[in-house]
């Protein structure tokens, strides 16, 4: 049997035999069947060491370019007319926050078991759509002039479209003189948020700094959001997951076990 029948049996199984997900996929976080994604004290599962590997390095560095980019603001406004305005500090962050969501997404695919010969590429990054439903999320820049605060960084993906702002970034790297002026504030915005949209599908609000322990788990700022890692920006999560493919365990019970995770099959 192929490599692809085996991914499609294996798939079938799960989908038959898991209703809904009776263990957390890794580097996965989901709601509960009974609702949200505390789940009763269950979200510690994303606190388990194997859960993820070095998570506060991913959080660490994205709490790291969001503390530049707010030096960024302090010269050109988080504003709609300023969208289209360019320059090489832009085009530093703009490729640092790439390359984050690049990592992120790498880690996700390689510890949940998937193997692919050569260089991997947006085609396989996009994959990531399916296990976190990154094109569902919504993002919100809480200080904004205009209409435009809320960035939906992934939703071409919906339709299995190109993202405008990560062609963006390869142009702007790979041929900077002719291609600079493509290192937007619009790309760099919409690359941010989508590095924050990867994090929070992975660990919902944790950043893993040392002493913390609480999640979003009191009132947000409204409107169905919740604040992010980094306690800036607000985000919605995705509310078209079907019922079936939401969590359903109690992690204490499960814990213990000598395999309380599995990879999701891509």
């Amino acid at each position: 049997m192929d490599r692809k029948s085996v991914q499609s049996n294996e798939r079938f199984n799960r989908k038959e035999n898991e209703l809904p997900i009776k263990k957390p996929y890794k580097r996965t976080a989901r709601p509960f069947l009974e609702g949200g994604y505390s789940g009763n004290g269950g979200w510690s599962y994303i606190r388990d060491k194997n859960y993820a590997q070095s998570p506060e390095q991913y959080t660490r560095a994205f709490l790291l370019l969001q503390k530049d980019l707010f030096t960024l603001f302090d010269y050109i406004e988080p504003a709609d007319k300023n969208l289209q305005t360019y320059s090489y500090r832009i085009h530093e962050l703009l490729l640092r926050a790439c390359i984050e969501i690049e990592a992120n997404s790498a880690a996700i695919l390689t510890e949940n078991g998937y193997q692919k010969a050569g260089n991997w590429t947006m085609d396989d990054y996009k994959k990531i759509n399916q296990s976190h439903r990154l094109s569902s999320f919504e993002v919100k820049l809480p200080i904004w002039n205009g209409v435009n605060s809320i960035r939906k960084p992934f939703i071409n993906w919906a339709n299995n479209g190109s993202l405008e702002w990560y062609q963006a970034y390869n142009k702007a790297k790979h041929n900077r003189h002719a291609q600079f002026e493509l290192a937007t504030f619009e790309s760099l915005i919409d690359a941010v948020c989508g590095l924050v949209i990867i994090l929070s599908a992975q660990f919902w609000t944790d950043s893993f700094s040392p002493g913390t322990d609480c999640l979003a788990l009191e009132s947000g700022p409204g409107n169905g959001m919740e604040y992010g890692i980094g306690d800036y920006f607000q985000i919605k999560f995705p509310l078209d997951w079907p019922e079936e493919e939401k969590y359903d365990f109690k992690w204490q019970e499960i814990a213990q076990g000598s395999i309380p995770f599995q990879n999701y099959i891509y």
